[in-house]
């Protein structure tokens, strides 16, 4: 018992210390350490507040604790190698997104599925977001400073996204969330569509920033800073998403 305590003493001095490392003058360091336990605090309340919702609703409260709990996991290992190399940790993002984004577009299915959405939908939003990934990686890890590297690979990973971004907006999950008959699905879903649509948007800006991307050789944009942006896109794409499953488990509670 008192070696435990002893270790969780150790522990938290290492954290402590760890903290009082991340320059004040560094606003990437920052966010990677504000990224981490903001994210982590929403796994928390979203495992807590699953036992506060309907059953049908259990699950999607779930994926999404899921998708901020994994990505706090790689926020706590991308904060430790930005701080100790002062690169970009290009490999564990997209590790962390390829984990995250296909539970992200679960979320359509889930919430359509009582509307009548089905497997197939599922496997093709997870098909584009998958397809979407690995491109944007093949793209900006291996790139060798070429712009027909950079578009080849950009317009693939494009396809993906304009697929999940059109379901979402016109196509399948639209159509089934507007025929639910339930306000919040209708709500909630347009809402997750806007995400898609303006939260996402700032992942393709970072990849054209990259050395052969299209902003980086017309307008001289660095990737530098680029994982500043990143961190907070993600913070506010992956917590909203599961705020906004959570409210329309609690309206829809209500309504009821």
């Amino acid at each position: 018992m008192l070696s435990s305590y002893r270790l969780t003493i150790n522990y938290i001095k290492i954290m402590f210390l760890d903290l009082l490392t991340i320059p004040k003058d560094d606003p990437i360091a920052f966010t990677f350490f504000t990224g981490y336990m903001a994210m982590f605090a929403a796994s928390i309340f979203f495992f807590f507040e699953r036992g506060s919702v309907d059953g049908k609703w259990k699950l999607s409260l779930l994926v999404s604790g899921l998708i901020t709990g994994i990505a706090a996991v790689h926020y706590y290992y991308m904060r430790d190698y930005y701080m100790a190399t002062g690169k970009n940790p290009t490999a564990l993002r997209y590790i962390d997104w390829t984990l995250t984004v296909p539970l992200m577009c679960v979320e359509f299915y889930l919430l359509t599925k009582a509307a009548g959405a089905t497997t197939n939908l599922l496997w093709k939003l997870i098909f584009a977001s998958v397809l979407m990934l690995v491109a944007g990686y093949i793209g900006e890890a291996f790139t060798d400073g070429s712009t027909a590297h950079s578009v080849q690979w950009g317009v693939i990973s494009t396809l993906g996204y304009v697929y999940i971004l059109y379901t979402a907006w016109f196509g399948e999950v639209a159509s089934l969330a507007s025929n639910s008959g339930n306000d919040a699905v209708k709500k909630g879903v347009r809402t997750l569509a806007w995400f898609v649509l303006v939260g996402w948007a700032i992942y393709p800006i970072g990849y054209m920033c990259m050395p052969g991307g299209w902003l980086n050789t017309s307008l001289g944009w660095e990737s530098s800073n680029v994982d500043l942006f990143y961190n907070i896109a993600d913070a506010i794409n992956k917590i909203g998403f599961g705020l906004v499953v959570y409210t329309i488990a609690v309206t829809s509670k209500k309504e009821a």
